[in-house]
């Protein structure tokens, strides 16, 4: 869709998110990179528009959080326990795990960007928050679970000659304020292998912990080993222990983040799945746009849309010219700002760097406001 505003024309191009059972097909289609060679160049900084997804990594971000075919928020909120909801929170946090595309990655969101969008009572909003290091902050809150997710994402890239392993710094934390509970998690790591096959895969340790309960859980992800011939791909093994009684191991976790999940209670030896990811990221819609007049400049979906349309259409050097347009008035505006001696602040965060190093992003209100973008319901 497109209006007329000011003078200028806005534009918002929304792109269906990646889901499992479509995954093949659009490595084959629409978000497919020209050939291999350039695949292997897209992981690297400054790339023709060729090598991108129709889409910002805020809006990837963002997915990982609105785009649902089950309501597993709402479980994490009703679970009847603490260790219940515990349970639950563990299979939400594997749905927030997305199929990624080995040779092409979404645009590297400008300064001030931002993605809104809204799923029934749940209202996400993003915000690009730094630009050099990249770091994006999310807040989605739903009043009428009473629930709050707050992220901070810096993704810090290694090379290892073979392969190129994306590491995602920064805090993320559930609060189900009804139980008065926070949950704390980290990100897997994604990483990109150019022999013997190239592809892409989550792995890594993620750590789910809840400071009210004491509850806790140590989740690894694998891929495939090197030669390919042993561990299984897109696996997550793993235990849910009680910290605060001798760390004693409750369950024991297996599956596949892209098939299922399952628990084994180490008391009476019993299994249940937790966690079905056909049920929970397959069927994914486009969002869609319910009122175009509200939707603010710094909308990813707006930013890029010149650029997603070229994509879309195969329109190779249109892409190409109209991500260098977006590009190079980013680096005006930086020099406009370093002349004057302008210091840029968030307009929705507060930024800091901890100690440590990392970085912080807290928002600036309470509840983030209804959005123009609508994701598709839960089926």
């Amino acid at each position: 869709m497109h209006m007329a505003k000011e003078g200028k024309e806005t534009r918002v191009i929304l792109t269906k998110p990646l889901s499992i059972e479509e995954e093949e097909e659009a490595e084959q289609n629409d978000y497919s990179a020209p050939n291999p060679l350039q695949r292997i160049l897209s992981l690297f900084a400054h790339l023709p528009a060729a090598f991108n997804l129709p889409k910002s990594q805020l809006q990837c971000y963002g997915e990982s959080i609105y785009c649902t075919s089950l309501n597993l928020l709402g479980s994490c909120n009703g679970g009847d326990s603490s260790l219940e909801r515990f349970i639950n929170v563990v299979a939400w946090t594997i749905s927030t795990t997305r199929p990624a595309l080995f040779g092409v990655a979404p645009y590297n969101p400008v300064l001030g960007e931002t993605h809104h969008v809204s799923r029934s009572s749940l209202n996400v909003l993003l915000e690009q928050v730094s630009h050099h290091p990249p770091v994006s902050a999310l807040h989605a809150t739903d009043e009428k679970e009473n629930i709050k997710i707050i992220w901070c994402n810096r993704p810090l890239p290694k090379f290892h000659g073979t392969s190129v392993e994306i590491q995602v710094l920064g805090e993320r934390t559930l609060k189900l304020m009804n139980h008065g509970e926070t949950y704390e998690m980290n990100c897997p790591n994604l990483i990109f292998r150019f022999v013997p096959i190239p592809e892409v895969d989550w792995v890594g340790k993620v750590r789910i912990r809840c400071k009210e309960t004491g509850l806790l859980a140590d989740l690894c992800y694998k891929g495939r080993s090197f030669l390919g011939f042993k561990g299984s791909r897109r696996s997550i093994k793993g235990k849910i222990l009680d910290s605060s009684s001798s760390s004693s191991v409750l369950y024991d976790v297996d599956g596949h983040w892209d098939r299922s999940v399952a628990i084994k209670d180490k008391n009476n030896g019993s299994v249940r799945v937790i966690y079905d990811a056909k049920q929970v990221i397959s069927g994914l819609q486009t969002p869609t746009l319910k009122t175009l007049e509200n939707v603010w400049a710094t909308e990813a979906a707006s930013v890029w849309s010149d650029v997603s349309e070229a994509l879309m259409r195969k329109e190779w050097d249109k892409a190409s010219e109209a991500k260098r347009c977006i590009e190079n008035a980013e680096r005006k505006l930086l020099r406009e700002r370093e002349s004057s001696g302008q210091i840029w602040t968030p307009k929705h965060f507060t930024v800091s760097r901890t100690e440590q190093g990392t970085w912080d992003c807290r928002p600036l209100h309470q509840w983030v406001p209804s959005a123009p973008i609508i994701a598709s319901q839960d089926n």
